[in-house]
């Protein structure tokens, strides 16, 4: 039998707090979304984006007609530079594991952005009304830029 890749938890509470963890519909993230849905935005939950040549991509919140994805992230596995915190037990494993997640972070902003795009990213401790405010401005202008390429025609263009 091979060695796990794993390393063995430290204690019983740590493998439930860890278990515990959701890969979405965390705090954060549903204050933002509920924030944004006050400011009378509708938005895809979860929305899978399949890009080229890779797994389909699920960020947090999804404006399809704006193209821009929203990304809550946690401090800790996304390495926050005034929050995330280098774990003192298992050292060995937790380094590399936030560093791939902050690496793969990079790489699907960048894959979302080559296939036309806009993302943010949120901390989890950022505001989630000031949070909403600055996601309400990009994705207004991103649906109605300037040159009038992207704006959606309303039913009485149509009529005329």
């Amino acid at each position: 039998m091979s060695a796990s890749p794993y390393p063995l938890p430290s204690s019983d509470a740590v493998s439930v707090r860890m278990r515990a963890n959701r890969r979405r519909d965390t705090r954060p993230e549903t204050a933002v979304r509920s924030a944004l849905h006050g400011r009378g935005l509708r938005y895809r939950v979860d929305l899978p984006i399949q890009l080229p040549g890779r797994r389909p991509v699920r960020p947090d919140i999804v404006f399809t007609h704006a193209r821009v994805c929203i990304f809550v992230d946690g401090c800790f596995w996304h390495c926050c530079p005034i929050h995330g915190v280098e774990p003192a037990r298992n050292a060995d494993y937790w380094g590399p594991k936030l560093a791939r997640n902050v690496a793969r972070d990079r790489a699907v902003d960048a894959a979302l952005a080559d296939d036309g795009w806009t993302v943010l990213r949120i901390w989890e401790h950022d505001d989630p009304g000031s949070a909403a405010a600055v996601i309400a401005d990009l994705v207004s202008e991103m649906a109605h830029p300037a040159t009038g390429t992207r704006s959606h025609r309303t039913p009485s263009d149509a009529a005329g």
